[in-house]
């Protein structure tokens, strides 16, 4: 497929910069251009020559002057014959494939290392496209149809990244490997009333920083679930501090990615001082809350 098209269709929604089409194509889960300059500015210019774009220079005062992109009549016939042509077969390149094929070669904990690394692969790479699409940087809703067939788009994406995960845990059944905890965390998935809740109960090293967040935020991606349970022998014993930070940095994690995050903490003498304010402060929300057993905290984020 020719990254002309999908200039062609982001066009069609409206007027676009170079360096807006160059954005977007950057930022897409699915186009899969590297969206640079040369890509984009060379095929600016064979749309301009087979006339389904024109383009006019925009002036700004405090800025440099740019260059609009605008589709023609004969661009959006030529999207549209393009859109009905019969769609290309999907490629097919997994290199781990080819490495997991000779795999046999390697030890058991050999094996492991090998699957691990996938999997984290795939968890981070889930992670990043949930980002993309919870940040919405573009999806044109000009009808119901269109915005639906954008969120099912997204859904597939998603959806792979979770079959892969899905399909490692049948390998490791398969051979009775047992996955690590990703980053020494310790998970389980409890499901109620059609609800998944990832519970961490523990972790070595302790939940500490951002990038701990992170990693089991990635976690609930991996199950399709925006709500996370953490017990507080799972933290570091900075996040009790609030000096340090921590405990700020850590909240931020789960509202930027909407995550709603139950803590439970079942001895108060844990939280003293101005760290006790703000968790205070951040049950007057709902997107965190602390609470002094599990089965508290279960009934908030199922909604019992």
């Amino acid at each position: 497929m020719s990254i002309n098209f999908a200039i062609l269709g982001l066009l069609s929604y409206k007027s676009l910069s170079g360096y807006d089409l160059k954005k977007m194509i950057q930022d897409s889960s699915f186009m899969h251009w590297s969206g640079n300059n040369n890509q984009i500015y060379k095929a600016l210019v064979e749309l301009l020559d087979d006339g389904y774009v024109t383009n006019e220079v925009q002036h700004q005062e405090s800025s440099p002057s740019k260059k609009i992109y605008t589709i023609t009549d004969a661009g959006c016939s030529e999207l549209k014959r393009w859109v009905q042509s019969a769609p290309e077969p999907p490629e097919l390149k997994k290199t781990f494939l080819v490495q997991l094929a000779w795999a046999d070669i390697l030890s058991t904990s050999e094996l492991d290392a090998l699957l691990s690394k996938y999997e984290e692969e795939m968890q981070l790479q889930l992670a990043a496209h949930e980002e993309k699409r919870r940040r919405d940087s573009f999806s044109p809703k000009r009808t119901e149809r269109e915005a639906y067939l954008w969120s099912m788009i997204h859904e597939n994406m998603g959806s792979y990244y979770r079959n892969e995960l899905q399909w490692l845990r049948q390998i490791r059944e398969g051979l009775g490997i047992n996955a690590k905890e990703a980053n020494g965390l310790n998970v389980q998935v409890i499901e109620k009333n059609n609800k998944k809740v990832v519970y961490c109960s523990s972790a070595e090293p302790p939940i500490g920083t951002g990038q701990d967040a992170l990693d089991l935020i990635a976690i609930t991606y991996e199950h399709d679930t925006d709500l996370v349970l953490i017990h507080a022998d799972a933290l570091s014993d900075d996040f009790f501090k609030l000096r340090s930070g921590v405990a700020g940095e850590i909240l931020q994690k789960f509202v930027n990615y909407q995550r709603r995050a139950a803590l439970v903490i079942e001895n108060s003498d844990t939280v003293k001082g101005k760290a006790k304010e703000l968790l205070a402060e951040s049950n007057k929300g709902n997107a965190f809350r602390t609470f002094g057993s599990r089965e508290e905290a279960e009934r908030w984020l199922i909604g019992e």
